[in-house]
């Protein structure tokens, strides 16, 4: 595809506690806009953190421990790394001394810029959702327009799972939110469910960018059952995978207990995929039990993760019912793009089961009900979905491909 021409002087700052080299969630996203919008001629400056998710520790050969500058070779992209405390077990208090202390350090990151030119756009990626002050902070003394970006509805999530109990806190946070909303240039977020939920408290009109997919790299494989054998497993087992954060938010225990439930049939295979706060527990769990059909991987490499995708039989996107339309699995995208078989629970009318359901591309059904999960993954290892595979893929190619997204992205944002 043709690129964009862009006007001489284009600039931009991506603020954001998620960055690359991380290989999932937020950072992931982050750092292929900013990789792309580089390459793409525009003189793109990141102020993040040191790569420290899913697993919660800062990866090397990071230390950390003080501030760092990197640059591409093209000179368009500056990295500002700022340094923070990451908790190893998060938990609420936690995650918010975590955030605090990235926002100071990214203060002290933002202030030196001031004394640099002026960069014309600011997209603030979100959460943390008070990042966007900072982006407002620039704005006042630089100039320059704001976009924030929502990957997550952090303070209804924290609300909704119990992270933190306290009423008047939250009205506080959602007063702390209202007045970035009102004050920034744009808003947009990732899935039509999460942006009628940001509508509700916005008047401001806001973009759909999906988070999305590279459909060259991520494609479907011919051979998908002798691929097992490069994982151990036999070309004839059914691949149940679960693969991404080992959080609160998925209730990967309830897969435990179904996994028991099929030892029986011992064809199917369970396999977790990842690093997270809950994997050490999980691990326990099985050995107590002595299940010996859940195998957990660790995140693999880039250059195979294709091929694992194209593996398994099944892929899981789980979520608790408190988590509907708060965030969209940022997964999803090179599952469906892999033309992979989803399993997902989600409730009629959000974004999650519109789209799955919608253009027939798997199953879903309500969260946390183990009994139905254990019905749909028996289905699914037994009934042909090569429709819903098919249809997984052109929906990918159709709305999902990673250069049409920030093509349009760059165009509507930094026109």
């Amino acid at each position: 595809m043709e690129k964009l021409s862009v006007n001489k002087g284009s600039s931009v700052l991506i603020l954001g506690i998620n960055f690359s080299p991380e290989l999932t969630g937020i950072g992931k996203y982050s750092g292929e806009m900013a990789q792309w919008l580089s390459e793409n001629n525009v003189k793109t400056t990141v102020v993040t953190s040191f790569p420290y998710y899913p697993n919660w520790k800062v990866q090397e050969p990071y230390s950390g421990t003080w501030f760092k500058k990197e640059s591409s070779s093209n000179g368009n992209l500056m990295v500002y790394r700022c340094p923070m405390y990451v908790p190893k077990v998060p938990s609420g208090l936690k995650r918010m001394v975590h955030e605090a202390t990235f926002f100071a350090s990214a203060t002290c990151v933002i202030v030196r810029l001031l004394f640099k030119p002026r960069i014309d756009n600011i997209i603030c990626v979100a959460p943390p959702f008070h990042l966007g002050y900072l982006a407002l902070f620039y704005r006042l003394v630089k100039g320059g327009k704001i976009n924030y970006h929502i990957q997550d509805l952090q303070i209804e999530a924290a609300r909704d799972l119990k992270v933190v109990k306290s009423e008047g806190f939250f009205k506080i946070l959602f007063g702390l939110e209202k007045f970035i909303f009102n004050h920034v240039n744009s808003i947009s977020s990732i899935s039509l469910g999460m942006m009628r939920k940001i509508a509700a408290k916005s008047d401001k009109s806001i973009k759909l960018f999906p988070n999305w997919v590279d459909t060259k790299l991520f494609h479907p494989l011919a051979d998908r059952n002798e691929l097992k054998s490069k994982w151990g497993f036999k070309p004839s087992d059914k691949i149940v995978l679960y693969s991404g954060s080992i959080g609160e938010k998925q209730g990967l225990d309830a897969l435990i207990d179904i996994a028991i439930e099929c030892q029986s049939q011992a064809e199917i295979q369970f396999v977790i995929c990842g690093t997270g706060p809950y994997k050490a527990n999980l691990e326990q769990i099985c050995k107590n039990k002595s299940v010996s059909n859940v195998h957990f991987l660790p995140l693999q490499d880039f250059n195979v993760f294709n091929m694992f995708l194209n593996m398994a039989d099944v892929h899981l996107v789980l979520q608790k019912a408190q988590a509907a339309d708060l965030v969209m699995p940022s997964k999803l995208s090179t599952i469906l793009s892999s033309g992979g078989l989803v399993i997902a629970t989600a409730f009629a009318g959000t974004s999650l089961f519109d789209e799955i359901v919608n253009n027939d591309m798997g199953i879903v059904i309500d969260p946390e009900n183990n009994q139905l999960l254990q019905e749909a993954i028996v289905l699914a290892c037994t009934k042909d979905y090569s429709n819903a595979r098919a249809n997984a893929r052109v929906y990918a190619e159709r709305y999902l491909d990673q250069e049409a997204i920030l093509q349009a992205m760059k165009s509507e944002i930094l026109s």
